[in-house]
């Protein structure tokens, strides 16, 4: 485990580098000798512009180390083929898996960065196919891509969400099928799962994921948090979050303090 040292930020993460991977980890590190609890997920789980993730806070209550593995903007893609984190993952004595989006996954309409699985590589012929009017090369993002492609078309476009739901609940399923320890599910977020999607926008992460697909996979986890908390719906959306003034847009669809805390009392008294 080796540790990076960055210029002046509004909040310092520490980051860390375990071994196998060259992805940057939220710190402090922890080594994976002791037992422990792994925290995998994407921004929500890094913590993005929060002081004190619920990794942390779980960290302090339980009596095992916590080990934040979470990796800004993954999707299940990253948490699955990661050496490191897998390796973690054989590790543990538990596992909490924040619910991730169904847009940064590779499926059959387009590919994502192995790592950085918000970026968007290429189209395949389905989606060259469905939509011959745009061109793919102007896109770097996945969420700038699937934007774009609702705007076009309400028809197309729900093929492609069909395609992101069912690729999304097939990939948890196998990953749930072959973890060696329990999974317990993590919904960690502005919105309610069973809140609907906003018309015309993509709106809170993670997208795509309805009720009736966490059901689908809760399943086969050990259990499944929901934990978003009301007083977002009230306090000024960035209140308690650090982040540089560019940064604003991206603080305000990520869950502030108040959903931290509420996941980390939860998850503390399941674990305990």
């Amino acid at each position: 485990m080796s540790f990076e040292h960055r210029g002046h930020l509004p909040l310092d993460y520490h980051p860390v580098v375990y071994p196998g991977s060259v992805l940057r980890f939220r710190g402090p590190g922890h080594g994976l000798d002791a037992p422990y609890v792994l925290c995998l997920g994407g921004s929500e789980t890094f913590g993005r512009f929060i002081y004190a993730p619920f990794a942390a806070q779980l960290d302090a209550a339980l009596p095992w180390d916590v080990v934040n593995m979470g990796v800004m903007n993954a999707g299940l893609d990253v948490m699955m083929h990661d050496a490191a984190i897998q390796s973690a993952l054989r590790g543990a004595r538990a596992v909490v898996l924040q619910v991730t989006g169904a847009q940064n996954m590779t499926n059959r309409f387009y590919t994502v960065h192995p790592r950085r699985n918000d970026r968007f590589i290429k189209a395949t012929t389905m989606l060259r196919t469905l939509y011959r009017d745009v061109d793919f090369t102007e896109f770097h993002f996945t969420r700038h891509l699937l934007t774009h492609l609702r705007g076009l078309s309400t028809d197309r476009f729900g093929v492609v969400a069909a395609e992101l739901r069912e690729a999304w609940v097939a990939r948890m399923l196998a990953f749930l099928d072959r973890a060696p320890v329990p999974v317990h599910l993590l919904w960690l977020s502005r919105r309610h799962p069973d809140m609907a999607e906003p018309g015309g926008q993509l709106g809170h992460d993670p997208l795509f994921v309805t009720a009736e697909m966490l059901t689908q996979v809760a399943g086969r986890a050990a259990s499944c948090t929901v934990a978003v908390s009301p007083a977002q719906q009230h306090a000024p959306a960035t209140r308690g979050m650090f982040f540089a003034v560019r940064e604003e847009a991206a603080a305000r669809v990520l869950p502030g303090p108040d959903g931290h805390d509420l996941a980390a009392r939860q998850l503390a008294a399941l674990l305990a």
